[in-house]
């Protein structure tokens, strides 16, 4: 004990003198305390001019920020495919490169190489359904090419 107080009552003291002191400071300064308040202090209205409760600096200082408006440009469209017109049989037959001589594998491997390019998952939207079409159809004189070269070999 000092002078008749514990040490924790004599920082509470100390504490409360300091407190009072800068209550006083604070009153002549306008100070922002924490994220509750605003950023931009909201300043009295200048002497001469009468206070509108309507005006906010703040509102005026976050619409100044604000980048203008502007019309976002539309897309461009997608890329017209060059094959999209190309939707006969023997127009899909001849972009496979079907040979009477292909064996089960090559014919898989040429599956999987028309489908990278022509897969509807890969292309817009707008030429889904005529890449749908040409899938079906590559699919199907793929299938018979491979019927063929199994009966053919004799299997």
């Amino acid at each position: 004990m000092l002078f008749g107080k514990s040490i924790f009552q004599s920082v509470v003291d100390r504490l409360d003198k300091e407190a009072e002191d800068e209550v006083a400071s604070q009153e002549t300064a306008f100070r922002i305390n924490g994220l509750a308040s605003s950023f931009v202090p909201v300043a009295p209205a200048a002497p001469s001019a009468p206070a509108d409760p309507d005006t906010d600096q703040r509102l005026d200082a976050y619409l100044f920020l604000m980048p203008e408006e502007q019309e976002p440009e539309p897309p461009a469209p997608p890329p017209r495919p060059a094959w999209i017109d190309r939707l006969s049989p023997e127009e899909i037959a001849a972009d496979l490169g079907l040979e009477p001589g292909d064996d089960r594998e090559r014919l898989q491997e040429r599956r999987r190489a028309f489908a990278r390019d022509n897969h509807p998952d890969r292309i817009a939207e707008d030429f889904r359904e005529a890449a749908t079409l040409r899938m079906k159809t590559a699919n199907r004189l793929i299938d018979e090419a491979i019927r063929r070269s199994e009966l053919g070999q004799g299997r």
